[in-house]
């Protein structure tokens, strides 16, 4: 699992998307839009639900030691670089989620729904 920082509007407006990722298949199996707070992880959650894993790899951030039991879940950069690619993937491909870009969404919904779509053709479709 892990999580993107984007914005709408203006930089101030900060806006996450959170994702998981299923590294054999290279695909995003779940994701939440939403701020970077524990009300957002937990909708992601949530969506994990019907899933069972032998564990969850992210990084460092407080919320993934709350909400995911500690014999699941790994922690360390070694089994997340992967969707750090994927990371990098998304900003490459979608403006919106560059960094330093011209190209920003001006509403929320719109946002969600944009990234939402290339998610979804990309990942949940099948082909």
């Amino acid at each position: 699992m892990d999580e993107q920082w984007s914005f709408v509007g203006s930089k101030k407006n900060q806006r996450w998307l959170w994702y998981a990722w299923e590294p054999r298949f290279k695909r995003i199996i779940a994701h939440a839009f939403g701020r970077r707070t524990d009300a957002t992880l937990k909708k992601l959650l949530k969506l994990l639900e019907p899933y069972s894993f032998e564990f969850i790899c992210t990084d460092n951030w407080k919320s993934y030691k709350k909400y995911i039991s500690g014999n699941q879940h790994i922690v360390g950069k070694l089994f997340t670089q992967r969707i750090e690619r994927q990371n990098l993937n998304f900003r490459t491909r979608l403006k919106r989620l560059a960094r330093r870009t011209i190209c920003f969404s001006r509403s929320e919904e719109i946002h969600d729904k944009v990234i939402g779509e290339f998610i979804y053709r990309e990942h949940y479709q099948l082909l």
